[in-house]
């Protein structure tokens, strides 16, 4: 039953959008401007050709394909003008989506040449006019222009008529839409052209059966297997050995010795706070040929240094390293999640310790361990940094795309072939997810009160965690060591004078005629990285989040490829995410390329499906029945989600915020072609002082990297804060009756 608040919703949100659009187009730059930002040249926007707004440009400078979408926000305004209910709504839904087709099929007809289309040019003849991207006053008018059309459909009876829902599912699917789908089209449809360009089948089918991607020689003596089979089991391991660790290292925060919490806090988060070649240069330190292990081994054993970690093993290491901290994070939140008073109801039936745990609450851990699963696994397909670093000859998908679009080969076609498998793989890890989870509730925080004490850790379970958990933790200081080390040290392997000179060479700070000076060499990728990555990380958060939402409290149709596309980000490569944003934003009517804008939305979303799970995980462990009663006492969706939903999603949010804010600090792969001279990033910086040899000046940056961001997550943490759920403090460990039975 549709709940009466949804009934009597005003008008007023279709007033504040109309006039939205109609800003749009008389207050701002219609058109991106080259040199300057178009929020700062509003006082041009009734003056100059360049920096005019829409009307100007529809009426005076010869564009009057721009007056479709001022028609729309007309037609919109006379909807408004009539009582809520079917006939509003269509009149919302021709007026929002025909404006906003009408403009979209407007700008990539007409380019910055003229007509992008032959066949345009052939009907109506040369075009003398032309277009460039998108300014603020365009994306403004066609952001008003959706919803007022989602505003139409919720008037129609769709999304229970609740108008905040339908603007967010079709919002969100359109940023989803053009941010995700339309860039990784356009790269995998490279899939399907020969090697003259021309659209060919065939040529899909024999790059996806090839040999190099399937072949199985390993099993019998060969040296290598297909990298689409490396992929696949390297995957698997990793998504095992990474969902095993966290939800460990989450049991032992959460219910094991509280003197454990704040160090696992810390130690937990070092490999996400850490660029992923320093993870690889410290595993290098540690286990290559001329590395600690190798030098014990053969001055206690006899045994001569070898390359034995350099393949699959090292890489899967290093990502077990690297994706370790993602799952706990997820199974944090979940662990937390977990109703004492279901487990006190088991004890008093005279269950054990033992079987409480294995009945009770490793079910209840089902969705976490679901979630923690999927995102290890897609992140070890996607991943790059590590098996560049410690792969050696043995190859995955990742880096065969890389080489196949910046090697001497340049075999478009087979990248995007191969970034087909990808998108396949993952498609596949979501189905048996989804498979797995069934339509079983997994809800343990309700309405109610809760003041139960969560049950110690029966005593095998606790050895396991100890014996597991604390050396992991101890290989991270270990690890951490080598790299602080580095820094602070003249030449790493010859001379290890201690010396500072390599923070001065990055950071130095002068004093000059007009006061302090910027002197160091990496201040300039500091600062643009710095400030990208806090720009980002609060919209990442907040839309993921909302898509996590919208995945588990409403339904419509589409849902299922609604979230793929939401995950498909994880899916591709980062090198292949980036180049996809270079094809189809290097032309109007979206023009970004060279922006620090397109650095920023890939930030974005590349780094969504982390909040999406984290959401997604939270919310079953939810009521839907809280979001019900707040809606059945007036209160709007959005009240209720900022009251009622979100106090109780802060792990989540905590986990979105830290991981959308330190990944896009130490992501390369995704931003690599994106960044220019004016744009540097931190990652950037450093790869190019490691390719010149300078390790010395890359680590001190790694390690300023380290602490900046460590500070960064406490004060996420300490912003966001703790959830409350109404319970009593966890007691100690102690000894419980049938423990050991």
């Amino acid at each position: 039953m549709t709940p009466p608040a949804l009934l009597r919703q005003p008008g007023a949100p279709l007033w504040a959008w109309l006039a939205a659009g109609l800003a749009g187009y008389l207050l701002f730059p219609w058109y991106a401007l080259q040199d300057a930002n178009g929020l700062l040249a509003v006082t041009r926007s009734w003056g100059a050709q360049d920096a005019a707004n829409g009307i100007l440009q529809a009426t005076v400078f010869g564009r009057p394909w721009l007056l479709a979408g001022l028609a729309g926000l007309l037609l919109c305004g006379a909807a408004a003008l009539l009582p809520p209910g079917r006939r509003q709504g269509l009149l919302l839904v021709a007026g929002g989506f025909g404006g906003a087709l009408a403009l979209l099929a407007g700008g990539f007809a007409v380019g910055a040449k003229g007509w992008n289309f032959a066949v345009l040019q052939a009907w109506f003849g040369e075009l003398a006019l032309q277009q460039f991207g998108m300014g603020w006053g365009a994306v403004l008018a066609l952001l008003a222009l959706v919803v007022l059309g989602a505003f139409g459909l919720a008037r129609r009876g769709l999304f229970r008529g609740d108008l905040f829902v339908a603007a967010a599912v079709v919002t969100c699917a359109a940023l989803l839409g053009l941010f995700i789908v339309f860039p990784v089209l356009k790269a995998l449809a490279g899939a399907f052209v020969d090697e003259d360009g021309r659209l060919a089948l065939a040529a899909f089918a024999v790059r996806i059966a090839s040999e190099r991607n399937w072949g199985l020689q390993c099993l019998w003596g060969g040296v290598r297997c297909g990298v689409a089979w490396n992929t696949l089991f390297l995957g698997l391991l990793t998504a095992t050995s990474t969902t095993l660790l966290g939800t460990l290292m989450a049991l032992l925060a959460e219910r094991g010795a509280r003197r454990y919490a704040k160090p696992l806090n810390v130690l937990a988060l070092l490999p996400i706070i850490t660029p992923p070649f320093v993870v690889g240069l410290g595993l290098i330190l540690l286990f290559g040929r001329a590395g600690l292990v190798n030098q014990l081994l053969e001055a206690a054993f006899g045994v001569p240094p070898s390359r034995w970690f350099y393949g699959g093993l090292g890489v899967w290491v290093a990502q077990t390293f690297a994706f370790t901290p993602i799952a706990f994070l997820t199974m944090r939140g979940v662990v937390q999640g977990v109703s004492p008073s279901l487990e006190e109801a088991a004890q008093t039936l005279h269950a054990d310790a033992r079987r409480t745990f294995a009945t009770i609450t490793l079910p209840l851990l089902r969705p976490g361990l679901a979630n923690a699963f999927l995102v290890g696994f897609i992140e070890s397909m996607a991943d790059f940094g590590n098996p560049i670093v410690v792969g050696g000859q043995f190859s995955v998908l990742s880096t065969e795309i890389f080489f196949a679009i910046v090697g001497a080969q340049y075999d478009q076609g087979r990248a995007a072939s191969l970034a087909w498998l990808l998108t396949l793989f993952a498609l596949g890890a979501f189905a048996l997810q989804r498979q797995a989870l069934g339509r079983r509730r997994y809800t343990t925080v309700a309405g109610k009160g809760d003041a139960g004490v969560p049950m110690p850790l029966p005593a095998h379970v606790r050895r396991l965690v100890n014996a597991v958990a604390l050396p992991w933790l101890a290989f991270t200081c270990l690890l951490y060591a080598f790299a602080f080390a580095g820094g602070f040290v003249q030449t790493w392997g010859r001379d290890y004078t201690p010396t500072l000179a390599h923070f001065r060479t990055a950071f130095a700070l002068e004093w000059g005629a007009f006061g302090f000076v910027w002197a160091g060499t990496a201040w300039n990728s500091f600062f643009t990285t710095l400030k990208l990555a806090a720009l980002s990380a609060p919209v990442t958060a907040a839309l993921g989040l909302l898509v996590a939402w919208l995945l588990a409290r409403t339904s419509f149709r589409g849902q299922g490829l609604f979230e793929f596309s939401a995950l498909l980000a994880f899916a591709i490569p980062g090198t292949v995410l980036g180049v996809s944003y270079i094809l189809a934003f290097n032309v109007p009517p979206f023009e970004l390329t060279g922006t620090a804008l397109i650095i920023m939305l890939c930030f974005v979303f590349r780094n969504l499906p982390v909040g999406v799970r984290a959401g997604t995980a939270a919310l079953h462990q939810i009521d839907a029945s809280l979001d019900e009663a707040s809606l059945m006492l007036r209160a709007s969706t959005l009240q209720t989600l900022r009251h009622v939903v979100l106090p109780l999603l802060k792990p989540a949010l905590v986990a979105a915020l830290v991981y959308s804010f330190v990944r896009a600090i130490t992501t390369v792969s995704a931003v690599i072609f994106l960044v220019t001279a004016e744009n540097e990033l931190a990652t950037t910086y450093i790869l190019g002082r490691v390719g010149n040899g300078d390790y010395g000046v890359a680590l001190a940056y790694c390690t300023v990297l380290i602490v900046m961001m460590s500070l960064a997550t406490a004060a996420i943490q300490w912003l966001v804060g703790e959830r409350r759920l109404g319970r009593r403090a966890a007691a100690l460990p102690r000894p419980v009756a049938g423990a050991a039975a």
